[in-house]
């Protein structure tokens, strides 16, 4: 296991790097924090104002506001880790070709892969992550000392639930870096963020919410094709009442080919994505060729 121990201190030099960087421009790290951190706060007082008008959301889906808090925080702690760790660099990506620095990449010796997605960490973005954890130790209480139907916690939900929290982590990884793939054979991906954006906003919602002639297609799409929705609905379900038995509190049951499709797509998507990366690299032409 020494390479595991080498690239566990690489990645951890990289942590300190990155935190000593943000801590150099002190001020910008706190407007960073603070910008990330008001969009947070600002979708969660526009989901408050939605709840004021509706006790769920979907007739029936047993999105009560409690639950989708749950919901909520679980979007918010994998976006902000994707934000922290991968998005910093998958944004640079397209600039190490243009300006030529993918060339002193590659002679690095290490996976390029690994240094291209972990080099860089915006510290900043954690903040969202913290907040995730509060408002997701929230919803549970809210659901735990419900008056009726009080949500009963089990030892393999509290296992699976950060589990499949990774697999989703995973997954959002996994698009990402077949996005920046591409900025190999476009030379400068300045669409990265603005169709990265586009795909995982479907994920934001439960699925529920895609039903009818217009929905139930979308749903399909995004939960078999490209299984964005997965990555949010499977942990968040498996918490919060609507993978509860409505007649039974305290059984539990699962629609038991989404947890395990979403083990299978996250397989995939991670193999995928390496296979793009590498095809891509091979596709290369240095900077002075």
């Amino acid at each position: 296991m020494y390479w595991l121990k080498r690239y566990l201190n690489i990645w951890f030099a990289f942590l300190r790097n990155s935190l000593v960087r943000d801590m150099s421009f002190r001020n910008n790290f706190w407007l960073e924090l603070i910008a990330a951190s008001s969009w947070v706060v600002m979708n969660l007082g526009f989901y408050i104002l939605v709840y004021q008008h509706t006790e769920e959301i979907g007739q029936g889906s047993g999105w009560h506001f409690p639950e989708f808090l749950c919901f909520l925080a679980t979007t918010t702690l994998i976006t902000s880790v994707v934000q922290a760790f991968f998005m910093p660099n998958a944004q640079e990506f397209s600039e190490l070709i243009r300006t030529g620095g993918l060339d002193f990449v590659l002679l690095k010796p290490i996976d390029t892969q690994f240094l291209v997605s972990f080099r860089k960490v915006s510290w900043s973005s954690l903040g969202n992550f913290v907040f995730a954890l509060g408002l997701l130790g929230y919803s549970v209480w809210k659901m735990t000392t419900a008056e009726t139907d009080p949500l009963v916690l089990s030892p393999i939900i509290c296992l699976l639930y950060p589990l499949f929290v990774l697999l989703g982590i995973v997954m959002m990884y996994s698009l990402m870096m077949i996005l920046a793939a591409t900025s190999i054979w476009l030379g400068r991906n300045q669409t990265l963020y603005d169709f990265w954006f586009y795909i995982t906003n479907f994920s934001r919602y439960p699925k529920e919410i895609y039903s009818g002639a217009w929905g139930l297609p979308l749903q399909y799409l995004f939960l078999f094709v490209v299984p964005i929705l997965l990555v949010v609905n499977v942990p968040a379900r498996m918490l919060a009442a609507p993978f509860r038995h409505q007649e039974n509190p305290g059984l539990w049951y699962v629609e038991w080919y989404l947890p395990i499709f979403m083990v299978g797509a996250a397989v995939v998507s991670l193999s995928l994505s390496r296979a793009i990366f590498q095809w891509a690299l091979r596709s290369y032409r240095s900077s002075s060729s």
